[in-house]
Formats: C-alpha cells, sequence, structure tokens
C-alpha cells in the first residue's frame, strides 16, 4: 500500500530543529508511537517520485530526538530532529503531539531503504523507508517521474480529430469513415497542418493532446478504417516532428451522450451490466492503436480515455461503492494490459490513467480510483481535469425554462478561487502519491473568453504558481490561438503560463 504524501500544515510543528515549546515535556517519556493523518505508521513504500512534505506526528510524554543513519541523509531529510513531549494521556488535553517533516528525494537509482529512528529515553520507535528506483535496465523510455518534469506546458489540440456528429443530420454527409477532411473539419476547426502544431511549439508548449474519437470510424467488427487511422498517424507525426510529447487517447466514445443521439456517441460507459460487451470493443480499438505505434518512442503517451461517466450519463459522482468505479478500474486495468502485451516500445510506454468524469474536486471518486497493476516499473502516471471553480472558468448563464434569466457567473479570481483550486491540487496530489504515480492536469483552463482578461490572468498565473509548488504541469483546452491564421489572440495568458 502506498502512504499518502501531501503538502499539509499543521499546529505545533516547525521547520526549526526543535519543536516550539509551548506546554511541553523535556524529560524522558514512558510512551512514543508514529503516525500519520491519526493513522499508526511503521513503513513508508514509496515510489521512485520526490516526496516532498509527509508530516509524522510524534505521540510522546517526554522530550524525544529523531535520528537518520549518516549514510542516508544525503536522500532523506527531516526537520526537526528533536522535540517535547505532550500529556498524550490526558484526554481533555489541547496538544498531544509533535510533528516531524519528511522530506525524500527524487530516486534516479537503484531500490533503497532507510530507518528513521525516534528516541525518548530507552524507549524506540522506528519509521522504515522504503524507495523504489529505475526499473528495468532495458526500458528504453524514461518513467513517468521523468516525463513529467521534464514538461513545460500543454495544448490540447481540441475540437479536431475528436470532432463528430450524428449521421442522421441531413447537413452532415461525410462520404464515409475515412472521409477525415470533412470529420476533422465538422467542429469549425481547420484541417490540422505541421505548420499550425510547429507554431504551438514555438511558444513553449512541448506536450500537445490529440483527441480522437473513434466509434465513427469503426465497422460492426470493432476494424478502424485505415484512411482514418492514417490521419491519426500522420497527426501524431506531425506532433513528434515538432520535438514535442504526444497524447493519443480514446475521446468522445465516453462522455455525455446527447438525448438525440441515435449512433454510439458515448457509448462507452462505467457501467459494469455492459462492462463484458464494452470491454471487447475497447481493448480491439486499443489493440490496432498498439499494433500501429508499437515502435513509436517514449514521447508517444497514451491515455486510457477522456471523461467517463455511468450509464445515467450523471455529471454528479455516484456515491461510494458504486459499481460504476469498479468498471472504471476493470477497462483502465485492461488498457494497461492490451498495451504491454502489444510489444514493441509499448512494453514501456508511458501510459495516463484516468477518475470518474476525469474530475479531481471529489473525495470519493479519489478514494475509488484504484491504479492498475503494471508490469512495466514507473510508467502510469493520473490525469485529472480542472475547470475550477466551475462558474469563474466556464459561462454559466442564461434562461430558464420559464424564460427568466440566471447567471452564476463568478467575474473576479479571489481567495474563495484560490481556495477551491488548492484544494483540487492538495487532494489530487494526496491521491496520486498514496497510489505512488506522479498527475498532471490533462485538461484545464479559464476558457470563457467574455471575462476579464485581467482576471483571467490572474487565475492563470495562480495554476502556474501551483503546478511548480506541485512539480507538474497542465495543458490548456484550445483556444488562445486561431489556427485558421496563424494568430495567437490571447497573448497575455499564453505569456503568464510561459513564466
Amino acid at each position: 500500500m502506498w502512504l499518502v504524501a501531501a503538502v499539509l500544515g499543521f499546529q505545533g510543528c516547525s521547520d526549526s530543529d526543535t519543536t516550539e515549546n509551548v506546554g511541553n515535556i523535556t524529560a524522558d517519556g514512558t510512551t512514543i508511537t508514529l503516525s500519520h493523518d491519526g493513522a499508526a505508521i511503521q513503513e513508508l513504500n514509496l515510489s521512485m517520485g520526490e516526496l516532498t512534505s509527509y508530516m509524522i506526528s510524534v505521540n510522546s510524554d517526554g522530550g524525544w530526538k529523531a535520528s537518520v543513519p549518516d549514510a542516508d541523509t544525503t536522500w532523506v531529510h527531516i526537520t526537526p530532529h528533536a522535540g517535547y513531549g505532550w500529556a498524550v494521556a490526558d484526554t481533555a488535553a489541547t496538544n498531544l503531539r509533535s510533528y516531524v517533516k519528511l522530506k525524500v528525494d527524487y530516486n534516479r537509482g537503484s531500490d533503497r531503504s532507510t530507518s528513521i529512528t525516534f528516541t525518548t529515553g530507552a524507549l524506540q520507535a522506528v519509521l522504515r523507508i522504503n524507495q523504489a528506483g529505475i526499473g528495468s535496465s532495458s526500458d528504453p523510455i524514461e518513467s513517468a517521474w521523468d516525463m513529467v518534469a521534464n514538461l513545460k506546458m500543454g495544448y490540447n489540440l481540441g475540437n479536431t480529430l475528436e470532432s463528430n456528429h450524428d449521421l442522421t443530420n441531413d447537413w452532415f454527409k461525410p462520404s464515409g469513415p475515412g472521409d477525415w477532411q470533412t470529420w476533422e473539419t465538422c467542429w469549425g476547426q481547420p484541417q490540422t497542418t505541421q505548420e499550425i502544431i510547429d507554431a504551438i511549439a514555438a511558444k513553449g508548449f512541448n506536450i500537445i493532446r490529440v483527441p480522437v474519437t473513434w466509434f465513427p470510424h469503426i465497422d460492426s467488427e470493432g476494424n478502424i478504417d485505415g484512411t482514418w487511422m492514417n490521419r491519426v498517424e500522420e497527426v501524431v507525426n506531425y506532433v513528434l516532428k515538432a520535438n514535442c510529447y504526444c497524447i493519443l487517447n480514446v475521446m468522445h466514445d465516453t462522455g455525455a451522450r446527447g438525448a438525440e443521439r441515435t449512433d454510439k456517441h458515448c457509448w462507452l460507459t462505467a457501467d459494469m451490466d455492459s462492462y463484458e460487451a464494452n470491454t471487447v470493443l475497447y481493448q480491439k480499438i486499443w489493440k490496432q492503436i498498439c499494433e500501429r505505434f508499437r515502435d513509436y518512442d517514449g514521447k508517444l503517451i497514451f491515455e486510457s480515455f477522456n471523461e467517463i461517466l455511468n450509464k445515467s450519463y450523471s455529471w454528479t459522482p455516484p456515491s461510494a461503492g458504486d459499481p460504476a468505479y469498479e468498471a472504471i478500474n476493470r477497462l483502465q486495468q485492461d488498457f494497461v494490459n492490451v498495451v504491454r502485451a502489444s510489444g514493441g516500445n509499448n512494453q514501456y510506454r508511458n501510459l495516463a490513467v484516468t477518475t470518474y468524469a476525469a474530475t479531481g474536486t471529489s473525495d470519493v471518486v479519489l478514494a475509488e480510483f484504484k491504479a492498475p497493476q503494471d508490469v512495466a516499473k514507473n510508467h502510469l502516471y493520473l490525469t485529472i481535469h480542472s475547470y475550477d471553480p466551475y462558474n469563474f472558468c466556464n459561462n454559466n448563464a442564461g434562461k430558464n425554462p420559464d424564460g427568466s434569466e440566471y447567471d452564476y457567473n463568478i467575474k473576479i479570481f479571489d481567495d474563495d478561487c484560490r481556495t477551491v483550486i488548492d484544494g483540487v491540487f492538495a487532494r489530487v496530489s494526496k491521491r496520486a502519491t498514496d497510489c505512488g504515480i506522479p498527475f498532471i492536469f490533462g485538461e484545464f483552463g479559464a476558457i470563457d473568453e467574455d471575462k476579464s482578461m485581467a482576471e483571467r490572468v490572474k487565475y492563470t498565473t495562480y495554476l502556474k504558481e501551483k503546478f511548480k509548488a506541485y512539480n507538474t504541469t497542465g495543458l490548456w483546452w484550445m483556444g488562445l490561438f486561431d489556427r485558421k491564421s496563424l494568430n495567437w489572440y490571447e497573448e497575455d495568458i499564453v505569456n503568464a503560463l510561459m513564466k
């Protein structure tokens, strides 16, 4: 079990070398135990990634000291190294424990272990630390941790290869599933060119997500149209030629199905009743993707799916224990298994997995997320989408059915907005670290262009600060750039992203 490591603040903890003396006890204690978030701890099993701030509660009624073997102080760091005891047996006492902040460095070598010893008088409590290292020496692809560290800022090539319309619309008449020119442009964007991708890369974006919707381009047996696959590969090659990382996914095969749709729009749901049938097609799609791209290098990343919902297509997360979560976890395990079994560089390729609706705002959703088992070490990461606060990032105004108007928009980016964002980062970081994997924001952005540019820049600046603090990054959801004219029309936001 990977244990939680989050940036947390506690009363009574200090960055100095001794705990602050407030009603403390200095004599030798009669008890000493260790805990984190109220749970007893004796061992931490950590990923190879950096552990920035993990708070250890020292529960003792006497003065104590903490030590790390000299040979291991180059990668394990604690502060303070000594502290005071509290009246731990007094149920009415306000202060019951002291704290030690633990930091563990990124591990670029082999697996390693050490111990932190806490002593009061003749008593000891020992915390064993085990940290994973790099994977197989035959692994040709950088770890997910290294990949995330190498990312600057990302961009979503939205409304392009994921675009889709119901073929029953009289006005929408592509010549067939391979008519990529019609499909690619049906949501208003131009055909993608190397020039477009080069312009995005030249601005400093070094990871581009290429969302792809597959269902309009497969036959009744689940075979992907060859002309369509060729176009997908062509766009992927544009991105890689621009020396960017490229994310390839399954997009609007998941999501909220429109009531008017009569095709297979959003056919892939988080539903155990349809899991057996769905996974057959889902795996077949991924097998074909894997076969086409098996020898591509590590700059190509596969993402399991976009924003998967339950059979009711509800954006409201199901309650804890709902079978929808089991379906998601099974589908993502199937995804990992298919990719790894396909050979070539897919054996080690970095893979992105996500949560219900790709959300990071729900404690239940994150608790129900399970990282798939993976035979390739250190090649999974968590991706979530954050347009938070929703009423700031999006336009939420209009008319009710009775004709009355509503406007829930937040127009000023203030401390309340920052608090919401802080919660998302803390929540997602906690769960990702618990699972032993890094995370990114696969989509984010203040995408309501009617709001004040100055306020949207404040949002962007704050998100950039948070990404830096958490050693991660995000991919802005399209916009900013007119792909038809190659004109960057929101330079202020781009500049804030690139600071």
